[in-house]
């Protein structure tokens, strides 16, 4: 079930942080104030007037705690951006070193992406891949197969597969399996390919 956060709630608990870091004083960046030109002025003309001695306090102190709930935020967004980074090199590594040929093609058939084992598959650079189009690896009798395959595909089809042979001419050499889905955006196609060993080759 979604649950919608309370952004009252979460100033609170930011605040109560804050303010207990002010008390034991463990502050991120201790003794480093940058208060605004404005709120020094403010802050000089309250504590000029004894009268106000005490209002120049609480806005001291109003001060501090905004200032540390800033510096809390900025702790909390750094360790996210790393740990997004660390998941994001994660990805990258099972992307482009699982045993499994990826690519992400358009509605076209154009390659966009392919990871190392979709090179190695064909035999052909990894970037050497990028703007080519997918049916020029497959046996030409076989690609009215992967061009409906691509085609029900970007109708609608949530998944579907089929098998092609790779090879010149009338000479297929080996199979692959192809599966095709689109993207969870639904801008692309995915595509995963291995050799189908239970097919005979011709």
């Amino acid at each position: 079930m979604h649950t919608t956060v309370d952004e009252s709630d979460v100033y609170r608990k930011l605040r109560e942080k804050a303010e207990s870091h002010l008390q034991a004083g463990t502050t991120p960046i201790a003794g480093h104030w940058s208060m605004g030109v404005d709120a020094l002025r403010l802050l000089h003309e309250l504590s000029s007037n004894p009268n106000k001695a005490g209002d120049a306090l609480k806005l001291l102190h109003e001060l501090q705690v905004y200032q540390v709930e800033l510096d809390l935020q900025n702790e909390e967004m750094v360790a996210n951006e790393r740990a997004l980074g660390e998941e994001l090199g994660l990805y990258r590594t099972l992307y482009n070193y699982v045993p499994l040929a990826y690519f992400v093609i358009d509605f076209k058939g154009v390659v966009i992406q392919s990871n190392l084992a979709a090179a190695e598959l064909f035999g052909i650079g990894q970037d050497d891949m990028e703007g080519q189009r997918i049916d020029t690896f497959i046996n030409h009798q076989n690609r009215p197969l992967l061009h409906g395959l691509l085609q029900r595909v970007a109708q609608g089809s949530t998944g579907d597969s089929c098998v092609v042979g790779i090879g010149e001419g009338t000479k297929v050499s080996r199979h692959l399996q192809i599966r095709a889905t689109r993207s969870p955006e639904r801008e692309y196609i995915l595509l995963a390919c291995c050799e189908n060993a239970s097919t005979d080759t011709e």
